[in-house]
């Protein structure tokens, strides 16, 4: 059975300038500030002062019933002030590629969150993607969306 592939995408504007919202979304470490408490999310490996291409980043994660998973995350493409990717080397996909967009707006920043990801067992994925990992992706991108209007204002 071939391998389905699911693809989710939240745009938000951020009031704030492009250089302001560059430092704080391409720095990893901000990632814990705006995901979700009940992930558990902690970064295990020690992080440059600046993202590049290239960077790998190790995490612990619990994203369903609390069950503790490592992710381990590389870096694949930086272009400053206009866009990053990062892709899942070890974790609970069988695939994430996930890039997030900036563009300056009159508003502030147009953010896009790209994420296209495949389930570890094709069989079922749609089905489990439908009740489990599509809500709770959802979930956490609701969240992110409401603390970056708390860290950043409303448009």
């Amino acid at each position: 059975m071939p391998t389905r592939l699911f693809r989710f995408e939240q745009q938000q504007v951020v009031p704030a300038g492009l250089e302001t919202v560059w430092e704080f979304f391409s720095n990893p470490a901000n990632l814990k500030t705006i995901t979700p408490p009940d992930m558990g999310f902690d970064i295990l490996t020690p992080l440059p002062p600046e993202m590049e291409a290239g960077l790998i980043i190790a995490y612990r994660v619990r994203p369903l019933l609390g069950i503790p998973v490592q992710w381990v995350t590389e870096i694949t493409h930086v272009a400053p002030m206009r866009f990053f990717v990062d892709e899942q080397r070890f974790g609970p996909y069988r695939f994430w590629h996930h890039r997030h967009t900036f563009e300056p707006t009159e508003q502030g920043v147009l953010m896009t969150d790209l994420v296209h990801y495949a389930l570890p067992a094709p069989i079922g994925a749609t089905l489990i993607n439908e009740l489990v990992v599509r809500p709770r992706l959802e979930q956490i991108f609701h969240y992110r969306r409401r603390k970056i209007e708390e860290l950043f204002g409303r448009p």
